[in-house]
């Protein structure tokens, strides 16, 4: 197994601290809370530090929020101080990490993404079917409240079977342990550090499919994953299989109404998108949020991420919808507000 061999103090050094900073701040010097830290940046910097290096830092609690995107999601945010530690851990580590992933896991990579899974996907199904000429079976699974599961006597395991050094060791046990849902369970959306940890305790099940069961054609987003076989018996006995490595090896179970075995001919929905071999159509749930969002706050810049996001599929009606609803919606804004300033000025 490939171990990480990079120190603790390369972590923990100034430099790395202050590079950690440069990227962190990206798009976020207007928040109050990174102003407040920037004022005095040096001396935190330093605190930071001498923290790390003495032993004595402690990750601070986390502010509870909830967004709705397009689910009610749960956000747990920590501090600048902790989240700058997070970008120190993730750029120094996330180069070892990835060289151990699989090619076929996608989600919080960089130059992957889910353009690039649903277009594998794509390619896939085209090589299983042989350019549609044989039946593709697609085995589709999703795993429950998956951050809210991962366990972390677990991944503190499989992260030491990766590390080195000790001290650096401890720290990502110490971050683990920071947040949990349960007694020993859970990790923070949000935080860089989980998306990290997210892929490194995902790639078990993708070595598993791909080494243990011998899968060539598999894809993971997150997590979500699919299976491709000419064969649907071979889905039907994998299936027990999957279910017993996540549940006794990483004490997670799949989604049972998010499990399907179907053709790809007959569509296939994953990532947002059903899959079909010659097209590719948002599923209705999506269509139905782009439309309620737009009539809710018709502005220019959402129609045009909808309209670029659209791009990906065929969508020429889709999208002649939402513009209609945006031209609509929006003339109607502006009678609305022309309406209430002629009436406040009487």
């Amino acid at each position: 197994m490939k171990r990480c061999s990079i120190p603790f103090e390369e972590v923990a050094s100034l430099e790395n601290l202050c590079e950690a900073w440069q990227e962190f701040i990206r798009g976020k010097r207007k928040k109050i809370d990174v102003q407040e830290f920037a004022m005095d940046l040096g001396d935190e910097l330093v605190a930071l530090h001498q923290d790390l290096m003495w032993g004595t830092y402690v990750h601070g609690p986390y502010r509870h929020f909830r967004i709705n995107d397009p689910k009610p999601r749960d956000i747990h945010k920590a501090s600048v101080r902790d989240r700058l530690l997070h970008h120190a851990i993730h750029r120094k580590l996330y180069p070892f990490f990835a060289s151990t992933f699989i090619a076929d896991s996608y989600s919080y990579q960089k130059g992957k993404g889910l353009h690039r899974a649903l277009d594998r996907f794509r390619t896939m199904a085209r090589k299983v079917g042989q350019n549609h000429s044989r039946t593709c079976w697609v085995l589709k699974c999703d795993i429950r409240k998956y951050f809210a599961s991962v366990d972390h006597g677990i991944l503190s395991r499989i992260l030491a079977d990766r590390m080195i050094d000790q001290r650096l060791l401890r720290l990502l046990v110490d971050v683990v342990g920071s947040f949990h849902v349960t007694s020993v369970k859970g990790m923070p959306l949000g935080n860089l550090t989980s998306q990290l940890f997210a892929n490194v305790y995902l790639n078990e099940l993708d070595q598993f499919v791909k080494r243990g069961l011998g899968v060539k054609h598999y894809v993971r987003y997150a997590d979500d994953f699919v299976l491709l076989l000419n064969d649907r018996p071979a889905l039907v006995v994998i299936l027990p299989k999957l279910r017993s490595f996540l549940s006794d090896r990483l004490a997670l179970e799949l989604h049972p109404d998010k499990i399907s075995i179907a053709t790809f001919a007959s569509g296939v929905d994953f990532l947002g998108w059903v899959h079909f071999p010659h097209h590719r159509v948002p599923r209705t749930k999506t269509k139905r949020r782009m439309s309620k969002r737009i009539r809710g706050n018709p502005k220019d810049e959402t129609l045009q991420s909808y309209l670029g996001l659209l791009e990906r599929g065929d969508t020429y009606y889709v999208r002649s919808l939402l513009m209609d609803d945006y031209w609509l919606y929006s003339e109607m804004f502006v009678r609305n507000a022309a309406s209430e300033y002629r009436s406040a000025k009487r």
